[in-house]
């Protein structure tokens, strides 16, 4: 039972550890569109083009912009230090947050005291050959945003097992949450005494990791684009995204005289200072999802419709028109690929192939665009605004080209192998209720064995993720006739239901519902027990 309980834990844990990088990535992202637009709008190759833009005021204005939007590249490591402590606890999560705060300034002020009396301070001009930085006005290892993961979840360990502790009366003041920061103070001071004795082997193993997939060169884009796909249904694909975003494996560089690592670091830092933009960093950013996003998924849209049964079109047409724009205007892209990912795992393989294929064209062809999407936006923001250095006319070629394949491909695999797309089902006619949301909030709760069945509730972009007392009383059938685009059981206490971009507005609703029959479940045992 000690074993199951324990893999249980470490899959809810890497579930969740995976959806607390979106909350810093998110402000990235959108940091990324200020710097995007204030960089481009403020280049000299614009300044030229457009002379009115020179104009003092309008000038400054999208140099403000660049300014704001490298504020999260700044200050990215302490933003995951705070943010899985938050994401991960499940009570008292400001607390968890706060100790994360404090815990990454006491184990830099720890490392610095330790190269410090080991006399291995450097000065400013060596600091960067040292592998050693300045942060917040501390001097200390370089350790980028692993330093910041590393405090997140130490935090998180730390809060989980002392925010309840209750110490002796003499020290009662300090029990409870307030034994939080404490802790992490305690241990993380520790800690930074002990990382710089193992840092130079850790930091040679990612190093390592980095040099396989930069040698592999266009491969390299290809496994890392087919992967992404591969771990989507497991939701664990954000933290390869960190990995290559954020670590040495996704590349390093030396830029305006800083070292920097990570591919999205790397393009975020070129931006901000006007130089050249690096290809081998933007093979593993946006550009890769393009053709895939923006073009093969459409295809896909398209090739359900028209093999949909005619009188079902009417239905299913808002289904996949609302999918098609979320995953050309933001790159969201499960509210398609959940509609064929359960009916067929063929057709999602050939899907995780197709954009492998997608990231390592781009890279064979020289495109140059970055950011974290692969929509519209990023298109247009860091591809057609950044000049013709991008290739951002490639895009569109080689997306006509994919849509081709898509389209053909599931069209001939949706008739050939009958498989039921949304269109497909006898029971989806025309004449069913169309009106209102479409999602059944309570019958969702009822599908997954109702309140009394209900441990956690959490939400990632797109999916409910629970955990409950039994998947056993999950009923997939129920959850889809609720609205469900797909459910993932995962093992004998974690289930996903996959909503879709409403997510946000079910979540509200389902808590509210949920609350609500606890009460009235909790009042009905009080009956029976009287």
């Amino acid at each position: 039972m000690q074993d199951k309980r324990e893999k249980v834990t470490a899959w809810e844990f890497f579930q969740g550890l995976g959806k607390t990088f979106m909350l810093p990535v998110s402000l990235l992202a959108f940091m990324g569109l200020f710097l995007g637009i204030g960089s481009a709008f403020s280049s000299p190759s614009m300044l030229k083009l457009l002379p009115f833009l020179k104009i003092t005021p309008i000038h400054l204005i999208f140099q403000f912009m660049s300014t704001i939007g490298g504020f999260a590249f700044t200050y990215l490591p302490i933003m995951f230090a705070i943010a899985i402590p938050l994401g991960l606890a499940r009570e008292e999560k400001g607390i968890a947050a706060f100790s994360g705060f404090v815990g990454y300034f006491v184990m830099n002020m720890s490392i610095n005291f330790y190269l410090k009396v080991t006399h291995q301070l450097v000065s400013v001009s060596k600091m960067q050959a040292a592998g050693q930085s300045n942060t917040f006005g501390i001097q200390t290892i370089e350790m980028g945003v692993l330093g910041g993961i590393i405090v997140g979840l130490i935090v998180y360990v730390v809060h989980t097992h002392f925010y309840q502790t209750q110490l002796p009366d003499s020290f009662a003041f300090f029990s409870g949450t307030r034994f939080v920061p404490i802790m992490s103070s305690v241990v993380l001071a520790l800690v930074g005494l002990v990382i710089p004795m193992i840092w130079p082997l850790f930091s040679t193993l990612i190093n390592s990791l980095g040099w396989v997939i930069q040698k592999a060169g266009a491969f390299g884009p290809f496994i890392y684009g087919t992967c992404l796909r591969l771990l989507i249904p497991l939701g664990l694909h954000h933290i390869l995204l960190a990995m290559i975003r954020f670590t040495q494996a996704g590349g390093t560089a030396v830029v305006a005289g800083h070292h920097v690592v990570g591919a999205l670091n790397i393009f975020y830092q070129e931006l901000q200072h006007g130089l050249p933009i690096s290809h081998h960093a933007t093979a593993f950013l946006s550009q890769g999802y393009m053709p895939t996003m923006m073009f093969g998924l459409p295809a896909v849209a398209l090739a359900i419709y028209k093999t949909s049964f005619p009188e079902n079109r009417k239905k299913v047409k808002g289904l996949l028109i609302s999918g098609v724009i979320a995953s050309f205007v933001t790159g969201i892209t499960e509210p398609i690929e959940f509609l064929f990912l359960f009916i067929s795992p063929a057709l999602y393989v050939f899907h995780s192939v197709m954009s492998g294929l997608g990231y390592m064209v781009m890279a064979l062809l020289n495109v140059g665009i970055g950011n974290t999407d692969g929509g519209i936006l990023d298109w247009l923001i860091f591809g057609v605004l950044q000049g013709p250095s991008t290739r951002y006319w490639i895009v569109p070629i080689v997306g006509v080209v994919w849509f081709t394949i898509y389209y053909f491909v599931f069209k001939w695999a949706i008739q050939k192998y009958n498989l039921k797309t949304p269109g497909r089902e006898k029971h989806a006619t025309a004449d069913d209720d169309d009106n209102g949301s479409q999602f059944d909030v309570p019958q969702i709760l009822a599908g997954v064995g109702g309140a009394m069945n209900i441990v956690n509730v959490d939400n990632c972009v797109t999916r409910l993720r629970l955990i409950v007392q039994d998947t056993g009383k999950v009923n997939e059938e129920q959850l889809k006739a609720a609205g469900a685009l797909g459910v993932m059981v995962l093992d004998k206490q974690n289930v996903q239901v996959v909503i879709g971009t409403q997510i946000a507005t079910v979540r509200k609703q389902f808590d509210a519902v949920l609350k609500k029959q606890t009460i009235t479940e909790g009042e009905s045992t009080q009956t029976d027990g009287v």
